[in-house]
């Protein structure tokens, strides 16, 4: 696409979270031997501006909220001139290491979190997805829906090694990352259509927003499916709920909603698909996912 991937950025934000943990009074929250660490359980992403290869950036955060064991993380990525590239807003979790059972913040983690409180700009204000709308019941979120609906397997694996953080678990930015590998496998051809209706122009892809849910983190060696159904479009995006599933328990690790767009990758422009073009959409990504 010439402009960096959706695992790029979630890995950056996971990179400025090990930082910020230090100046929580955490400073080894990310180390490998560490009792306790920060895990995050709801995510929203912007996209905002491109981010094209080479191009400096820059990254500040604060706090928008704290709970007993949890709190709200604003990050954002700008470019050189200022301007807004992405911004996250992370549910994050305080939990042990050994079973990633939640517990409270200690008394200084929390005299530390009250000096970096603050407010998120106007600009990075959510805009498809609303962050905090409720999400399905765990107990609705079964492999058995999206194969009963026929809804498609886009992509499938097991966690590899190298995928893992320091405490033995998936690191959360290759969830987005193996969702993003998979993508292709729905949507190649359905893209390459819409382009060529639109006069054979070069096709790309942007994703615009993301929500993530995590439920559960996988281990290496553990399988994974990915399922991904319509949610509907909206002028010139289209938005997509992708289920990764455990498909030997049929529980989900993660589930998502994305609103993307094809890309016209000359102009640097979205392009609009045709009302059969999402006819056709529906029919090879049925609808019924939630997140």
């Amino acid at each position: 696409m010439g402009h960096m991937n959706v695992r790029v950025y979630a890995e950056k934000q996971a990179e400025g979270l090990a930082v910020f943990a230090h100046a929580l009074g955490m400073p080894h929250a990310f180390s490998r031997n560490s009792p306790s660490t920060i895990v995050p359980v709801d995510q929203h992403i912007r996209f905002v501006r491109e981010v094209l290869p080479g191009r400096p950036l820059s990254m500040k955060g604060c706090l928008l909220s704290v709970g007993e064991s949890d709190a709200v993380v604003y990050q954002e990525l700008r470019h050189e001139d200022g301007q807004l590239a992405a911004c996250f807003r992370t549910r994050i979790v305080h939990v042990d290491t050994a079973g990633r059972e939640a517990f409270a913040w200690g008394k200084s983690v929390r005299a530390a979190m009250a000096d970096d409180l603050g407010e998120a700009p106007d600009e990075s204000a959510p805009r498809s997805i609303d962050p905090d709308a409720p999400g399905l019941p765990l107990d609705e979120i079964s492999i058995d829906v999206p194969r009963g609906l026929g809804i498609p397997c886009i992509g499938m694996g097991a966690v590899p090694r190298q995928h893992l953080d320091v405490h033995g678990w998936m690191a959360p930015f290759w969830v987005i990352g193996r969702i993003s590998d998979s993508v292709p496998n729905l949507l190649y051809g359905w893209r390459k259509r819409v382009a060529e209706a639109a006069g054979g122009i070069r096709q790309g892809a942007a994703v615009l927003e993301y929500r993530l849910r995590f439920h559960a983190t996988p281990r290496a060696g553990d399988l994974f499916e990915i399922y991904t159904g319509f949610t509907g479009a909206q002028g010139k995006t289209h938005g997509l709920s992708h289920w990764m599933m455990d498909p030997v328990s049929g529980r989900p690790w993660a589930t998502s909603h994305a609103v993307a767009i094809t890309l016209d990758l000359d102009k640097r422009k979205p392009v609009e698909a045709a009302p059969e073009a999402l006819a056709e959409l529906e029919k090879i990504a049925p609808r019924g996912l939630g997140i």
